[in-house]
């Protein structure tokens, strides 16, 4: 795809539809993300009710070649963790379950961190941080503001908290296809970039480390983590952009005001 394709109201309904039982998906992992499961058993869960429950499909199931319906980073991994029936969750961890949902067509991607009870204050801030710079990105999102605006709100909001920005992976646009135009980059300077527009969609996803922003990708040719070991958080909502602002498509019931 080299351009981007604006939404209609109809394709916007769609893409509503599928953010809305995206969110049921984290609804129902809410319950689960315990101590003692593996990721493979999240993965497992998650296959299960998208498919019996949702009677939706799992976008990234066979996507560029990948065997499973989410990604689990545990601590130091940034993005595209693998499920493994080895790995439990420790008390003291905290995890990114990223999915995509596929419904009647078009497609909503979303991810949620998960604290364990024994996750340390730092950690705990780290996450709460990068939450709150995916929202300073979001808030940015209207008719005539640019991509420069929402990468420039998240960079600057956790680098005041010396945390960095990963630079390799971003945000993108997301509709009949998981990865559509536009990138969205999560630094940037203000004015700078693309100028957004009514029915635009795209994810809005920064992945934030502790430490350095430097990555690495294992052996496995998938799991990225940090080059420093130090531990990085991410949050990832798909965005309509509207004729007055935005709208979250994927907004899990917590976050709803009023």
């Amino acid at each position: 795809m080299t351009e981007i394709h604006i939404k209609s109201p109809q394709e916007a309904d769609l893409m509503r539809q599928s953010g809305q039982l995206l969110a049921q998906v984290f609804a129902m992992l809410d319950g689960v993300m315990n101590v003692g499961i593996t990721t493979m058993d999240i993965n497992d869960k998650v296959e299960d009710f998208i498919i019996n429950q949702l009677k939706a499909r799992p976008a990234s199931k066979g996507q560029y070649g990948y065997q499973y319906v989410l990604n689990t980073s545990v601590n130091e991994v940034v993005c595209h963790g693998i499920p493994s029936v080895h790995y439990k969750l420790k008390v003291t961890d905290i995890v990114n379950v990223d999915i995509t949902l596929e419904k009647e067509g078009f497609i909503a991607d979303s991810s949620k961190m998960y604290v364990l009870a024994g996750a340390s204050p730092l950690a705990r801030t780290l996450v709460n941080v990068t939450y709150d710079a995916m929202w300073k990105g979001i808030h940015c999102v209207k008719p005539g503001a640019t991509l420069g605006d929402v990468g420039h709100a998240i960079q600057s909001h956790v680098e005041g908290f010396g945390y960095s920005v990963v630079r390799e992976y971003c945000g993108h646009g997301i509709g009949r296809e998981m990865h559509e135009l536009p990138q969205v980059l999560h630094y940037g300077h203000q004015g700078c970039g693309l100028s957004l527009k009514p029915g635009m969609t795209f994810t809005i996803e920064p992945m934030i480390n502790q430490g350095k922003e430097k990555t690495k990708t294992k052996k496995d040719g998938w799991t990225v983590v940090t080059r420093d070991k130090k531990l990085s958080a991410q949050w990832e909502h798909t965005i309509l952009v509207t004729e007055t602002g935005y709208e979250v498509l994927t907004l899990r019931e917590e976050e709803k005001v009023g």
